[in-house]
């Protein structure tokens, strides 16, 4: 009889390798956001508004809690958004 993996807890760790990778990623957007409002520009904010919506969406995706093993947890990594996955 072996060990099997704690699904409940490796999601966590998912969720909080999401929220370590995006918070950089959320200061940088800030940024841009606050030069797009200097600039009057409500196309780019709409543009970055919904990019910080998905970054901040991220840890709660639904895909998460469906992962029924590590593999099918780990490729609900969203490099368009997050970037490279740390599980390379």
């Amino acid at each position: 009889m072996g060990f099997g993996i704690d699904m409940a807890k490796a999601r966590e760790i998912h969720k909080t390798n999401i929220r370590e990778a995006r918070d950089p990623k959320l200061k940088e957007l800030d940024i841009e956001y606050q030069r797009a409002d200097e600039a009057n520009d409500t196309s780019k904010k709409s543009e970055i508004a919904a990019k910080k919506q998905a970054l901040r969406d991220a840890p709660a995706d639904s895909g998460i809690a469906a992962a029924s093993d590590v593999a099918a947890l780990k490729s609900q990594w969203r490099t368009d958004i997050l970037g490279t996955s740390p599980y390379n």
